[in-house]
């Protein structure tokens, strides 16, 4: 057994989609089922997140109960800058150090509300 996606679902695709391009996740595929639009990024291990739009829908998208999504990058504090200078995203947490992880990290929010964490692991 191996994890292959997380599914999230998202108000607008298409801003989702250049935010996550941003991280530095490409696309990867989509289909349409049901009138739901799914499109998914990913990285390279073989990881996705799968975009769900359903156009037809009138309630908003609630992200309570996903915590957050984590990204690996390789400079927390430069990816952390260009990523909310080229988003305009909001902040959640600016760049720390997390001792216990031997990581650094930052908190940024994805159109949706989602949280997504950047993280560079420690020499």
């Amino acid at each position: 057994m191996r994890l292959i996606h997380t599914a999230l679902d998202v108000s607008d695709v298409d801003a989702t989609l250049d935010f996550y391009e941003t991280l530095g996740l490409e696309f990867a595929h989509e289909f349409t089922l049901d009138g739901v639009r799914n499109v998914y990024v990913g990285g390279e291990d073989g990881l996705e997140l799968q975009f769900k739009y359903d156009p037809e829908s009138d309630e908003s998208v609630d992200p309570s109960g996903v915590d957050h999504v984590a990204v690996e990058v390789d400079d927390v504090d430069a990816e952390f800058d260009r990523i909310v200078e080229e988003t305009g995203c909001p902040v959640v947490h600016e760049p720390m150090t997390i001792e216990e992880a031997n990581a650094r990290a930052a908190f940024v929010e994805d159109p949706d509300g989602y949280a997504v964490e950047l993280v560079g692991f420690l020499d």
